[in-house]
């Protein structure tokens, strides 16, 4: 483990100072940002695409900041290790390492590989977790744990020894007024049962996990986000295969789990030039116990020529909200919003919540195979009725640069902010040309140095007037059950829920 100070490694040469204009179609930002690059691929392993690091979790809780992510993708699912990073101080410094007995390649790990990396916090029991997926004969789901605030990490616990799962998910309790204070919930999906829906309960600091069970609508969905509300219910929004979001909850600490409701349909386009996109959902809550799901979508855009970001919001996992645009940009720009993370400042609620999105964009989402991808960062301190101008913070990049994969070229599944002491941490992914032939990549973990604090410049953006396009069909065609191709949907066929693994 290394620790640097939040100086380490601003590569500046990328990054854009563009005053934003509403009228224009360019997406620009209205502030510098320092870079601080959390991390680096050290393996040597032949079967990894080296110098390379994807998707990152990400969680705070107070003054600690912890996120995960793959190192050394692997073009036939996940990385060599799973690797973390680490603030004790709100960011100001950062250690970083490798989670130990996961995979081969580090510590005598049993698995080829792992990915899908979640952070959570169990206040009760003062344990820090990784949720991942360990990739071997099977892929499975275990929980990397850390009693020391995130700095040194155990071996892994194995949630399931058997099944198949994607797209894992994992959320504490930490309210100490609910019934179920101190539960953790695991989520994640089970491909070869055409992607039935499973969540697993903790109620000793992860050390040991309950049985899985699914909703009692056996959903079939990817990308599950479960939150607690302060009342202790359990929401579980998730991407459906009716081509929109719904959710599930659990009332009773994850003994059962009721059948799905149907936020809202969520159409929305795959994008140009190859890269690996699956439009997943993101969620946060804020302080009063609002949860906000987040997604790409087309609906404002006529022939569904480019996705926007979206959110509904709930109090209760039932009942949700209409659906409103974030406006990064006027729909009526060629910018294209994607891959995402939605995070809110949990000492903020309401009409004052304090709400970050950053996502991937291109400038032109007809870009055929000449697209040009940027990373963006908005914000609201106002509960989502006004929007700052928004950032880009990375970028551009061009996709040759990023990792291959089976399903196109990868950056990231889902990407992270998080709120610590009042300021906001999006963790992202960023590539930068090769240095030689034997340095073909050059992709890295970073968040924002925040210890100078955010410029304000008056400006502020809303979407109320903005009305979808009637009749906008998806384009997005969704051919495997997982994102690394192994469970192909046959043509004409739905998923088909298998038997439960109670």
């Amino acid at each position: 483990m290394t620790k640097r100070p939040a100086s380490f490694l601003r590569p500046g040469s990328f990054l854009l100072l563009i005053l934003f204009s509403f009228a224009t179609t360019i997406c620009g930002f209205a502030q510098s940002a320092n870079l601080v690059q959390l991390s680096l691929d050290t393996f040597m392993n032949a079967t990894s695409q080296h110098q390379t690091e994807v998707e990152p979790g990400a969680y705070a809780y107070g003054s600690t900041i912890v996120t995960a992510f793959q190192v050394a993708r692997i073009s036939s699912g996940g990385g060599a290790d799973i690797g973390f990073a680490t603030s004790q101080d709100g960011g100001a410094t950062w250690t970083n390492g490798y989670l130990p007995g996961l995979t081969q390649w580090y510590q005598s790990g049993p698995n080829s590989a792992a990915s899908d990396a979640s952070v959570a916090y169990d206040a009760k029991h003062n344990v820090w977790m990784i949720s991942t997926l360990p990739i071997g004969n099977l892929d499975l789901v275990a929980t990397s744990r850390s009693t020391d605030g995130g700095l040194t990490w155990g071996n892994p616990i194995y949630v399931i020894s058997s099944g198949d799962a994607d797209k894992n998910w994992i959320t504490c309790d930490n309210t100490p007024t609910s019934p179920f204070y101190g539960n953790c919930y695991t989520e994640w999906d089970n491909p070869s049962q055409g992607d039935l829906m499973y969540m697993s309960t903790s109620t000793d600091g992860g050390l040991t996990w309950g049985p899985p069970r699914s909703p009692a609508s056996r959903d079939s969905g990817i990308g599950g986000q479960p939150i607690v509300l302060p009342s202790g219910t359990v929401v579980v929004g998730f991407a459906d295969f009716n081509g929109g979001m719904s959710a599930f909850i659990s009332t009773n600490g994850g003994v059962s789990w009721n059948s799905s409701v149907s936020i809202s349909s969520a159409p929305s386009r795959g994008e140009d030039g190859g890269l690996r996109s699956a439009g997943l959902p993101s969620a946060a809550i804020d302080g009063g116990g609002v949860y906000w799901m987040s997604w790409p979508d087309c609906r404002y855009r006529s022939g569904c020529s480019e996705n926007d970001i979206v959110y509904s919001t709930s109090t209760d996992g039932t009942h949700w909200s209409a659906v409103q645009r974030v406006p990064i940009d006027p729909v009526t720009s060629t910018v294209d919003h994607f891959i995402h993370g939605l995070g809110i400042d949990p000492n903020t609620a309401g009409n004052s919540a304090h709400v970050g999105l950053n996502y991937y964009f291109y400038p032109n989402g007809n870009c055929g195979n000449n697209c040009s991808l940027r990373e963006g960062y908005i914000q609201s301190n106002d509960g989502g009725q006004t929007w700052f101008p928004a950032s880009q913070l990375g970028g551009p990049m061009m996709l040759s640069w990023l990792p291959n994969t089976f399903s196109g070229r990868m950056v990231a599944d889902y990407t992270a902010v998080v709120w610590s002491n009042g300021k906001s941490f999006p963790v992202f992914a960023l590539a930068y040309p090769q240095i030689n032939l034997n340095t073909p990549y050059r992709e890295s973990m970073y968040t924002l140095n925040r210890l100078s604090g955010q410029v304000d410049n008056g400006l502020r953006f809303s979407s109320v007037q903005d009305k979808p396009v009637p009749g906008v069909k998806g384009t997005r065609v969704w051919e495997y059950y997982d994102l690394d191709h192994k469970y192909p949907i046959h043509p004409g066929t739905v998923p088909v829920p298998g038997p439960d693994e109670d």
